[in-house]
């Protein structure tokens, strides 16, 4: 009896093949049905009121310098604000005012809206040194130092978002620098800081900067953004602080309404008139002509006698003509009375901007 080997070792190759086919479409389905992590989506942070001023702080504003303040200066509860001038403020000044009141309770709700936002990205104690940032929510386990340049790329997107969450101080080296590229805008850009943030001299830094304590801008720095402390001081010198118009952002809200009107009038009128007039006349009047001719025409060749010509004439004419036109012309109008109502509905809406 001969045994053929070969084709016992065929069919165990075959099943093994196709046992490692089936284990290869397994994994490759287990790879498609995992679900893959999606990211957070940074949101714009709810400025409200807050959103127009450039400088806000809970007990004082100091200043040294021509500094120029573009929007709003407020403090409260705090009432001190001194160095202005030599300082500028474009906007207006609230000195725990009603206004600076209200900007700080917003201040407040933006404040947690931040740091209650969920996180797409860790962030490193140091950041910059020509590092790129997508859009996101970044959050940081500690203090964080900026050295040299740090690049917002928003990819084309001009709603894109970045908000960072530092649970402690945020220190920037001088000269260093926050960039924008790609249709990145500083109105999109959140700085949510659970101590006290400092900015080194010369530096450039973008977004708003939102500070548990206080704010410390220091020799010749500029801010395109906000500069809004919480509980302590806002302290400049020889800074500008500015933003340009940044399109509103509604983060909740509804708009209902209903418009109804009515519409009615009545226009009558009456015209009357009568004409009425006679005419009348009497016209008499008698011709009377008459002649006499006398004479006798004797035929026998005599023609004798005399030829008398005399005739009355007498005409009487009278007329009389009276007429009597009387029309009376009477008419009556009355206009209409138009009358409409229109009632608007209500609309009710959150948003947030600054211009």
């Amino acid at each position: 009896m001969k045994l053929k080997f070969h084709q016992v070792a065929h069919r165990r190759s075959l099943s093994g093949a196709l046992a490692s086919a089936l284990a290869a479409t397994v994994a490759a389905t287990m790879v498609a049905l995992t679900p893959t992590p999606a990211l957070a989506i940074a949101t714009p942070v709810p400025l409200a009121t807050a959103a127009s001023y450039s400088v806000l702080a809970g007990t004082q504003v100091t200043n040294t310098g021509p500094s120029v303040i573009a929007h709003d200066l407020g403090v409260h509860p705090g009432t001190a604000i001194t160095g202005f001038p030599p300082g500028q403020v474009l906007g207006a000044v609230h000195s725990a005012d009603a206004a600076a009141a209200q900007a700080k309770a917003d201040l407040v709700t933006a404040y947690n809206n931040a740091a209650g936002q969920a996180t797409d990205f860790a962030l490193a104690a140091g950041i910059g040194n020509g590092s790129t940032l997508l859009p996101g929510v970044y959050s940081a386990v500690a203090g964080v130092g900026l050295n040299g340049d740090l690049i917002l790329d928003a990819g084309g997107n001009p709603n894109a978002v970045w908000v960072f969450q530092i649970p402690e101080a945020l220190t920037t080296a001088s000269s260093s620098r926050v960039l924008l590229t790609n249709g990145a805008s500083p109105c999109n850009v959140y700085w949510q800081i659970g101590s006290s943030a400092t900015l080194g001299t010369n530096s450039t830094f973008v977004g708003t900067i939102m500070a548990l304590t206080s704010i410390s801008v220091t020799t010749g720095t500029n801010i395109e953004g906000r500069a809004l402390a919480r509980n302590g001081a806002v302290t400049l010198d020889t800074n500008r602080i500015f933003l340009n118009s940044c399109a509103n952002t509604t983060t909740g809200g509804t708009t209902t309404g209903t418009t109804t009107g009515t519409t009615t009038g009545t226009t009558t009128g009456t015209t009357t008139g009568t004409t009425a007039g006679t005419t009348t006349g009497n016209t008499t009047g008698s011709t009377t002509t008459g002649g006499l001719l006398g004479g006798g025409l004797v035929t026998g060749g005599v023609l004798g006698g005399p030829l008398v010509t005399g005739g009355d004439t007498s005409g009487n004419i009278a007329g009389n003509t009276s007429g009597n036109t009387a029309g009376n012309t009477a008419g009556n109008t009355t206009s209409g009375n138009t009358a409409g109502n229109t009632v608007g509905g209500n609309g009710n809406g959150n948003g947030n901007g600054n211009g």
